[in-house]
């Protein structure tokens, strides 16, 4: 499924700024607070357009620019389109570049060079144009999904307390370190998350959290945009399965995760008889197709066992936030 595609106003104003130098404990919650901070969160983002890849015909490209801090980026140039939205799957090329003189600018593909303009990246080869990568902003499409006939809601914004210690940040989202009173065997879940704008952090230090399933299964939380797509980033059920692509959008963007979730089954003597499934959508891709899960992670607050378990979001010392969290009891894996 691709995602629904809203484009963006154009990047006024950013061919000229300075930056300015990002502390190393940067933690920006708004988009706000990160563009009065410098114009590398303006920049980063996704872009797509046709470019004359090979001097004759015209291609799809999408490319991920991820802030590094300090003016710093890598861009990451993906044919065919963005993940989710057109990308051949041929491994991305990845270029790191910095802002220079209020420019930017990097090489790629055969001979192409793209520098930052009005509106987007200008893509020429020897001098003459050869498209344009525009700049979008993507939403998934079970943002803000109403919770069906049936559903148990968790968290819609007034209260936290489904959750024990469950706390409310100022703008009534749910913090982490959050467990639901409530567990479940069988069910799906909804859940909506916010990664925090860290832009000098790197690997597990930015955007860092988990959606525990049953207290035992961690799909991973992380701002992975941009990255490999790997176990431990986000989409990934940790210690288990990569993600089949890598769906995470820009930090500070509001994203989904759509899980269908078979407990483990075990005999009357507490053996376990049948190992635990999970298939998983990532802001309305699908990124794990029921997969098999042979063990609890190994950070889970509860062991496995036939006990029913509940809805844990860790606190992995990031500042990530949570709205819109409702589960449909007994709806099984791959559903």
């Amino acid at each position: 499924m691709k995602l629904i595609k809203r484009m963006k106003s154009s990047v006024v104003g950013l061919l000229f700024a300075v930056p300015m130098a990002w502390a190393d404990d940067a933690v920006y919650l708004t988009e706000a607070e990160a563009r009065a901070a410098g114009p590398d969160f303006g920049i980063q983002g996704e872009y797509v357009g046709d470019v004359r890849a090979d001097g004759r015909r015209d291609l799809a490209h999408g490319l991920q620019v991820v802030a590094l801090g300090e003016g710093r980026f890598k861009f990451v140039v993906h044919r065919g389109g963005l993940p989710g939205a057109g990308w051949d799957g041929e491994p991305p090329q990845r270029v790191d570049a910095a802002l220079e003189d209020g420019k930017l600018g990097f090489g790629f593909g055969e001979s192409l060079e793209a520098r930052l303009d009005d509106g987007g990246f200008v893509v020429e080869r020897a001098g003459r144009r050869a498209g344009v990568l525009k700049r979008i902003e993507r939403q998934s499409p079970t943002l803000g999904k109403e919770p069906p006939a049936g559903a148990v809601v968790l968290f819609d914004g007034t209260s936290a307390e489904g959750f024990e210690r469950g706390r409310l940040s100022e703008d009534h989202l749910l913090l982490a370190g959050a467990t639901s009173r409530e567990r479940f065997g069988d069910h799906s879940i909804h859940l909506e998350f916010l990664t925090p704008f860290k832009p000098n952090a790197r690997g597990q230090g930015r955007g860092n959290s988990g959606l525990y399933v049953q207290g035992r299964y961690e799909t991973q939380i992380l701002d992975s945009f941009g990255l490999e797509g790997k176990m431990d980033e986000a989409g990934g059920i940790y210690s288990v399965a990569a993600p089949k692509l890598n769906m995470c959008l820009p930090p500070l963007s509001w994203q989904t995760y759509d899980v269908h979730f078979a407990a483990a089954r075990f005999d009357e003597d507490g053996n376990k008889t049948a190992n635990a499934r999970m298939t998983v959508y990532l802001n309305g891709v699908k990124v794990h197709d029921d997969v098999e899960l042979p063990h609890a992670t190994t950070a889970s607050p509860l062991r496995e066992g036939p006990e029913d378990g509940p809805v844990f979001l860790q606190d992995h010392g990031n500042p990530v936030r949570f709205r819109n969290i409702w589960v449909i009891p007994g709806k099984a894996a791959g559903e």
